[in-house]
C-alpha cells in the first residue's frame, strides 16, 4: 500500500512540472539575503536561488569532567525555488553540505488557490512543536530547544501535505498530512534498507486571533517586524505514527520487534502538541506542550526466540523510544536598532525515566541568549548560554557563538 501513494505521488509531481517558452524574455538581480532571482516569459516563470552559512563556535561542559570545544560551519545550505504562476506550481529544493546527507527538503506544490495549497515530497511537517516549523536560520536561539529535539530529528518527512487559511480579521490556518512515518531520506541508503511500519497520519489547527503577523515576521518566535498591534497565535498539532522503529519516529529499523508468530509488530507512536505564540512592539512569547507516548506494547518480543526474557514488558519501551511530556517557554525583546535578548526554561519529564537504559531524564533547562540583527535575519551574530540540571545534581553547561549570513 505504501509502495502504491509512493508511485502515485511522484506521478502527479512529474505531471505537475511547468515548461517554459524558447522565446522567453530573461531578467535577474541580486541582493542580500534575496539570493539570486531571475523570470522568463515577463514573469510567468520566476526562480530563486539562495543560500546560507553559519560559522560557529561551542563549548560544552559536564560536570566533573573535561570540556570540549567545536569550530565548524554548522549550517551551509544551498536552496533552489521557483513558481510557474499560470500553471499555479511551485518548488523548492533544499541542501545542507555541513550535513551527512545533505539533502533537506524537495518538494512540489500546486496552489489551488490563493489560500489552499497541497504539495508532495519531503518538506518539514507542521506536526510538531511551533519552534520546529520555523526554519533553522529563523531560530530565536542558535539552538533549537531541548523539548523540540529530544523528541525529533529536522521534522523533515515524505508524503502528502494539505494547507488552508480561513478568514481574514481572525484567521484559522488547518493543516493535514499523510507521511512515511521514517523521516528525512525515509526510502534508506540501498534496496535491502526495508522500510517498515503504516503510515503517519497528522494536522494542526493554528488560530491568529488579531490576525497574521506582519509579512516577513511569519516564520519567526523573534518579533523582528515590530507589531504595531497586539498579535497572537494559539495552535494545537498531533499525529499517529502507525509503527514506529526509531527512537524519534523519525527513521526506521532502529529496533524490531515481533509478535508470537514471530512476525514484525511495532508499536504506534502518539504526539500531542499545544502552543502559544504572542508578538507586540518588539516583546515575544513563546509557549509549547508536547507529550509523546507509545501504543501496542503488549504481546512484544526483542527477538524470534519468543522467550519469557524477550518479552518486552510496557516499561522496557522507554530504552528504544523517547517518551515522556515537556514544557517550553521563552521570551525576548527587539530593540528598534537590532538587539535582541531572550530567555528560555524548559522542563522535561520523562515517561519511565527511571528505567534502565532510558533514551531520556527528567531535567530542567535554562538558556539566555543575546543577538545583534544587521540586516532583518540576513546577517546576524547570536550568543547563547544553556544548563541542563538533572535531578542528580549533574549539570551540563553549552556556550555557543553564531555568525549567520544569508545570501
Amino acid at each position: 500500500m505504501k509502495l502504491k501513494l509512493i508511485i502515485l505521488l511522484l506521478s502527479l509531481a512529474g505531471v505537475a512540472v511547468a515548461q517554459s517558452s524558447d522565446s522567453a524574455k530573461n531578467s535577474g538581480n541580486l541582493a542580500l539575503g534575496e539570493g539570486l532571482q531571475f523570470s522568463i516569459n515577463n514573469g510567468a516563470y520566476r526562480f530563486k536561488i539562495t543560500g546560507l552559512v553559519q560559522p560557529n563556535y561551542a563549548y560544552l561542559k559536564t560536570d566533573n569532567k573535561p570540556g570540549a570545544s567545536r569550530l565548524n560551519s554548522k549550517r551551509t545550505y544551498l536552496t533552489f525555488s521557483g513558481k510557474a504562476m499560470k500553471e499555479k506550481v511551485s518548488f523548492l529544493v533544499t541542501t545542507d553540505f555541513s550535513a551527512p546527507i545533505p539533502l533537506l527538503d524537495a518538494y512540489i506544490a500546486y496552489h489551488l488557490s490563493d489560500r489552499f495549497t497541497a504539495s508532495i515530497g519531503q518538506r518539514r511537517n507542521f506536526t510538531n512543536t511551533r519552534e520546529l516549523t520555523f526554519e533553522e536560520y529563523n531560530l530565536q536561539f542558535t539552538n533549537r530547544s531541548n523539548s523540540t529535539t529530544l523528541f525529533n530529528n529536522s521534522g523533515r518527512e515524505f508524503g502528502l501535505f494539505l494547507e488552508g487559511k480561513i478568514g481574514t480579521k481572525s484567521v484559522l490556518v488547518p493543516q493535514a498530512s499523510i507521511t512515511s512515518g521514517d523521516g528525512a531520506n525515509s526510502f534508506g541508503i540501498n534496496s535491502t534498507d526495508y522500510d517498515y511500519g503504516g503510515f503517519k497520519y497528522g494536522g494542526r489547527l493554528d488560530w491568529y486571533i488579531f490576525g497574521m503577523f506582519k509579512q516577513g515576521n511569519q516564520g519567526f518566535a523573534a518579533d523582528l517586524g515590530r507589531e504595531k498591534s497586539l498579535k497572537m497565535v494559539i495552535g494545537g498539532a498531533g499525529s499517529i505514527n502507525q509503527g514506529a522503529s526509531n527512537d524519534k519516529g523519525e527513521g526506521h529499523g532502529q529496533f524490531l520487534f515481533y509478535n508470537k508468530d514471530k512476525d514484525i509488530q511495532l508499536p504506534e507512536q502518539r504526539k500531542i502538541h499545544a502552543d502559544i505564540l504572542v508578538k507586540y512592539r518588539g516583546f515575544s512569547l513563546l509557549g509549547e506542550y508536547v507529550n509523546v507516548t507509545a501504543a501496542g506494547l503488549n504481546g512484544l518480543y526483542q527477538d524470534t526466540t519468543l522467550s519469557a526474557a524477550a518479552k518486552l514488558k510496557p516499561t522496557q519501551i522507554a530504552q528504544f523510544m523517547t517518551l515522556g511530556n515537556a514544557w517550553n517557554v521563552q521570551a525576548g525583546y527587539v530593540t528598534k536598532s537590532g538587539y535582541g535578548i531572550s530567555g528560555r526554561y524548559e522542563n522535561i519529564d520523562a515517561e519511565f525515566g527511571t528505567e534502565t537504559g532510558s533514551k531520556i531524564a527528567d531535567a530542567e533547562v535554562f538558556t539566555v541568549g543575546l543577538a545583534k540583527y544587521i540586516n532583518g535575519n540576513n546577517l546576524k551574530i547570536q550568543t547563547d548560554y544553556t544548563q541542563v540540571r538533572y535531578p542528580t545534581g549533574l549539570k551540563m553547561h553549552t556556550a555557543e557563538l553564531l555568525v549567520q549570513i544569508v545570501f
